[in-house]
């Protein structure tokens, strides 16, 4: 493992069904073809399966209209080493979310929904001004809700000259059958895996059934994109890294990830490990996670990683447990694009 940085009560946020911007004009799609397009007239996008007309201007679960709403275009630099590199990745966080996480950090976008709304070719735009500025990849921050816009977007950019690896950061509560119009665009997968538990995926995310549906997800991002590869220089080109941060008082749950990993997946897998945990945004009700992560739990983690026979990993050091390296949602990398969603 390569060691390197970088009470039963549930909080229920869901946001009712209302008018998002109202109709999409198709022109905004970006001729968008029928089968991408139908996907948001009776949106099942993910396990929520809401059958919102997104279209038309219906939200479900998610908040999410029929226009990609994006908060923060920009060079960042702290993802994993093969992710990051020395000129940053090119990250596109996406607003609104499938989730409900409690202890979400960027909650302001996730939950309140703040972003700019683009058009499907302004997205594009967007992937490619990243790669001018040297990005080393095109990272797409919780890109779920989207999909069907970020897959045609990937086609216009590639189009008009983007040659970088598309990544896919997602939380992973995914159908596979949705992530299947995303072969052959998405290199890389970088998918949570946040819970084994189903009493904590419920009360910290609102998803009872979230394990049995990311590990499928999770395998069929690696049917798609296979083993690990990487340019010269380190950057991962192809592959998936999957995500477990470590939740205070939670080791034994996290172990219980990691077996799963082992059993189901080759044992060179990547694997980050991370002890990021800021009890933030609604954690204080929770009070066994209003606590940061101690070093004795993140080690006895780290070492059942090493005991069951996974070979390739990631850790961090403890000033990660640190809310500044959360990024700023100040709509940077979209001037002159889009409009502010309401």
């Amino acid at each position: 493992m390569s060691r390197c940085g970088s009470v039963n009560s549930r909080v229920d946020t869901y946001p009712a069904c209302e008018p998002a911007a109202g109709p999409c004009p198709g022109a905004a799609l970006g001729d968008m073809p029928e089968p991408l397009v139908a996907m948001l007239r009776s949106c099942r996008l993910c396990p929520r399966a809401c059958g919102r007309n997104r279209l038309a201007g219906e939200t479900g679960f998610c908040g999410a209209g029929a226009l990609p709403r994006v908060a923060l275009a920009s060079l960042h630099h702290w993802e994993e080493p093969c992710i990051s590199g020395a000129r940053g990745s090119g990250t596109v966080f996406f607003s609104h979310c499938n989730l409900r996480c409690v202890f979400c950090q960027n909650h302001d976008i996730s939950h309140g929904g703040f972003g700019k709304d683009l058009t499907v070719p302004e997205l594009a735009r967007v992937f490619l001004r990243l790669a001018q500025k040297g990005a080393h990849n095109i990272n797409l921050v919780t890109p779920a809700h989207f999909l069907p816009q970020v897959a045609w977007a990937i086609r216009l950019a590639r189009e008009q000259g983007l040659a970088i690896p598309i990544v896919y950061n997602t939380n992973a509560y995914e159908l596979p059958e949705s992530l299947a119009h995303l072969e052959g665009l998405v290199d890389v997968y970088l998918p949570d895996l946040k819970y084994r538990s189903e009493r904590a995926a419920d009360r910290y995310s609102s998803a009872r059934d979230y394990f049995v549906r990311a590990t499928r997800a999770i395998l069929e991002m690696h049917r798609q994109v296979g083993p690990a590869r990487f340019s010269p220089d380190g950057i991962m080109t192809r592959g998936m890294i999957i995500r477990h941060l470590v939740l205070p008082g939670h080791a034994e749950d996290s172990k219980r990830v990691l077996d799963w990993i082992r059993a189901n997946l080759p044992r060179d897998t990547y694997v980050s490990v991370m002890s990021q945990y800021v009890p933030v945004h609604l954690a204080a009700r929770f009070p066994e996670i209003n606590r940061r992560l101690t070093q004795e739990e993140y080690e006895e983690v780290l070492d059942h990683f090493e005991e069951i026979g996974l070979e390739n990993g990631f850790m961090q050091g403890p000033s990660s447990q640190d809310s500044s390296f959360t990024p700023k949602f100040d709509l940077s990398g979209l001037e002159g694009l889009g409009r502010l969603g309401e």
